[in-house]
């Protein structure tokens, strides 16, 4: 059976912020706090992850250098441009599709991992919105080739506690 966890980043310095261009926007200091928090709350839950695949972009990239450390999997970390931020959703499941590992992480961006949640759950374009927070983490299993089962959903806050 495989695994798949969708991780959106981290809090970042927003959007719009005078003389940072958005492909250069990295996490703030309370971002990183908080996704040691979140790294400690998975290492609780003993996950297991084959690989951690991030986007290149600096606050994607950093949230998931956080949570390898904390999970001690530093070496399973890597970086692919189908997670950047102008990705949709269907081109992420399809990268997704030529994945060979079984256990997965996938560090990205909104609005695409939140509507990847959707089409994992085979909505297509209906009108199913599930919003993941900075710092969120969707959890699927998968017992077919490409059929998901969304086994849980979770607010940073709550891995934090």
């Amino acid at each position: 059976m495989k695994t798949l966890y969708l991780v959106r980043h981290g809090v970042a310095v927003p959007f719009g912020t005078p003389d940072i261009e958005d492909d250069a926007r990295e996490l703030t200091k309370r971002g990183e706090r908080k996704l040691h928090e979140i790294g400690k709350g998975l290492r609780r839950m003993r996950i297991k992850l084959d690989a951690i695949i991030t986007s290149p972009l600096p606050r994607a990239h950093k949230t998931a250098e956080i949570l390898a450390d904390e999970l001690g999997m530093t070496s399973a970390l890597r970086i692919d441009d189908a997670l950047r931020a102008d990705q949709t959703a269907i081109t992420i499941r399809q990268w997704l599709l030529t994945c060979p590992e079984e256990h997965i992480m996938l560090v990205g961006h909104n609005p695409s991992l939140s509507a990847l949640v959707g089409v994992l759950l085979g909505a297509g374009k209906s009108n199913l919105h599930i919003e993941l927070r900075k710092g969120g983490i969707a959890a699927f299993s998968c017992r077919e080739s490409d059929r998901y089962q969304l086994d849980w959903l979770a607010r940073p806050r709550l891995i934090r506690a």
